[in-house]
């Protein structure tokens, strides 16, 4: 199935460069526009589904906030990918406790650029340098003070384990292992982290160094 692709950039050349790019890995952008309300205005006239991913810059020039346009764009149906220089660890911060599925620089290589998108798409964490220089440095962000058990539970379950898998790898009943997964997920929702899915505590994980990419990758549970 073809990805449908939102561009949202307040500057024209980079949403240019963008809608090229997708048309060569045959990604369909459905929208491209300078602001969040053009876009949700287009979803209200066209009665358009929402787009798979939007592709999102950082800051825009129409006096909105960060937090603003990522949940009205998350709680509009779509996945939001942060496309924006690399220097703003604060504010991609903000976008990924917002809801953002990821984040790419602007200095990166369109292919790359291309690839986050259809990463974003599959539901798949994006774990890479930008997300990482954004929760570094950064412990009030990254540090939901789970407990050595909860952490043991969320490595296994995260990596792709099923919970009942889990629960006899560590030689506990399965309510217990059930009880340590509800504690971990009202845990990061505390720090402002929620992790519904368990895409979302495979990338909480991630982020805290709890599983790497490679055991992220070993299966989807």
């Amino acid at each position: 199935m073809t990805t449908r692709v939102a561009l949202i950039d307040d500057h024209e050349s980079v949403r240019l460069g963008l809608e090229a790019a997708c048309a060569r890995a045959q990604k369909t952008v459905v929208f491209s526009g300078a602001n969040v309300a053009q876009y949700l205005e287009w979803r209200r006239r066209s009665n358009s589904s929402p787009a798979d991913v939007v592709v999102l810059d950082l800051t825009l020039g129409d006096g909105t906030t960060i937090t603003e346009n990522v949940r009205r764009l998350v709680g509009n149906g779509s996945s939001v990918l942060i496309h924006s220089v690399a220097d703003r660890p604060a504010g991609v911060r903000e976008a990924l406790v917002a809801g953002a599925a990821g984040v790419i620089s602007k200095s990166s290589p369109i292919d790359e650029v291309i690839s986050a998108v259809a990463t974003v798409a599959r539901g798949e964490a994006l774990n890479n340098v930008e997300w990482a220089s954004a929760v570094e440095g950064d412990r009030a962000f990254a540090d939901a003070q789970l407990s050595v058990r909860e952490r043991e539970v969320l490595r296994l379950y995260a990596a792709g384990l099923p919970l009942k898998m889990v629960a006899d790898r560590l030689g506990v009943a399965y309510s217990t292992a059930k009880e340590n997964i509800t504690r971990v997920r009202v845990k990061y929702v505390e720090v402002g982290r929620p992790a519904p899915t368990k895409v979302d505590l495979l990338r909480r994980a991630m982020e805290d160094g709890i599983v790497s990419q490679s055991a992220g990758d070993a299966g989807d549970g």
